[in-house]
């Protein structure tokens, strides 16, 4: 089944793939294509060249720095980013506490806080999960006491992914320890500069930094950066966890990884036969292709949903696409380990040995993306909220 694009919508996706080729660095895309992890340098420089074309925020409000483009432009924008590929901007702020900020916020706060993260002036981290909060992220102690014009926070957050590169962190708290524990959370914005904020790295079995544990002793957070109501937190954290499972089909990066794979299976590697004359590896590939091709008219069907959804309400449907998006991501993942066997093992970062570039990244990669099973919800949660929400079971 081929979708039916406008000749508009084809032109336009002409317009972002030149724009593409145009203006990302070699050296970027050969780190994206490997599955290597950006510095800190180059995510910020090239979040500013989107945000110089007015692409950096294409699903914000105009008001904000959006485009104005229907839901149909928006995924073909994020697919060739994707495809490409090239780095898609920092998603705590851009499609997290942004949208937060923009439906909820107070006017001070929008004016404050939209324009510095659409030019990734402010790299933000999210402080939602704790130790013994994580799937029941109702369960959080961390807490939040009003002391005339600031709270005094206290606690500690985990899995704070990219922690050790923001400066600033939207956090869930418990403001009302004696109401049910959804109704006594709310939502506050900190700066990582303010004393009694502390990181550690923790590191992950890829071999890399990329999570850590944040820690709270007395940190005072001006009440004015609390957004929206107080003990209202657990409404706006659905909202953006919507948000966030929708980004998580990433049917581009497995378009893309499929490719790799392709290419791939087609060479002799080590002198060894191509896998593509295997026919249960070329009955494996087409499976995911189709798996693939199926989630991408899936995400389509959600999209057109929310188009004409109400503001500010979560749509139960994004949990389909964050579980299905997830396994795919974790199968190409494995498929592309398989394909490169032994070869695989090649670091994730650093230089590789002679004749072995090709490989660079495959088991790193594989290992990396075990976490989205959990991540944004875990699967098992998921499948909750569809048999609730969506079954009414």
């Amino acid at each position: 089944m081929e979708l039916g694009f406008t000749d508009a919508e084809i032109a336009f996706r002409a317009e972002v793939r030149d724009f593409l080729r145009a203006s990302l660095p070699d050296g970027v895309r050969r780190k994206m294509a490997e599955g290597r992890r950006l510095d800190r340098e180059e995510t910020v420089a090239w979040t500013r060249t989107l945000n110089a074309r007015g692409w950096a925020v294409p699903h914000w409000p105009v008001e904000w720095g959006g485009t104005g483009w229907d839901p149909i432009r928006q995924m073909i924008f994020r697919d060739e980013i994707q495809q490409f590929p090239a780095p898609e901007t920092v998603s705590f702020g851009t499609l997290m506490v942004g949208p937060v900020i923009y439906t909820f916020g107070t006017r001070a706060q929008k004016e404050r806080f939209l324009p510095r993260i659409a030019r990734l002036d402010d790299w933000w981290c999210q402080g939602f999960s704790e130790p013994g909060a994580g799937s029941d992220l109702a369960s959080l102690k961390t807490r939040a006491v009003r002391d005339g014009d600031t709270y005094v926070v206290n606690g500690q957050k985990a899995w704070t992914t990219l922690a050790q590169h923001a400066n600033w962190i939207f956090l869930l708290v418990r403001t009302d320890p004696v109401a049910k524990k959804q109704a006594g959370i709310s939502f506050l914005l900190l700066d990582m500069a303010t004393p009694g904020v502390s990181v550690r790295p923790v590191q992950t079995i890829d071999g890399g930094f990329e999570i850590n544990e944040v820690f709270l002793e007395d940190v005072r957070v001006p009440a004015e950066n609390l957004v929206g109501e107080e003990n209202r937190g657990w409404d706006y954290a659905k909202f953006l966890l919507g948000n966030e499972r929708n980004g998580q089909a990433r049917v581009g990066i497995a378009k893309a990884r499929l490719r790799r794979v392709k290419a791939l299976a087609a060479a002799s590697l080590d002198g060894a036969a191509p896998r593509m004359a295997d026919p249960v590896f070329r009955r494996r590939l087409a499976e995911l292709e189709v798996e693939v091709r199926a989630l991408e008219m899936t995400q389509f069907r959600v999209i057109a949903a929310e188009a004409g959804g109400a503001e500010g309400k979560p749509n139960p449907a994004s949990s389909i696409l964050k579980i299905r998006g997830s396994e795919l991501q974790q199968a190409t993942a494995e498929l592309l380990m398989d394909t490169l066997g032994p070869a695989a093992l090649v670091a994730h970062e650093g230089d590789a040995p002679s004749g072995y570039d090709y490989a660079r990244g495959g088991a790193a990669t594989y290992f990396n993306l075990r976490k989205l099973s959990i991540y944004g919800g875990s699967n098992e949660i998921q499948r909750t909220i569809i048999a609730r929400s969506i079954l009414g079971l």
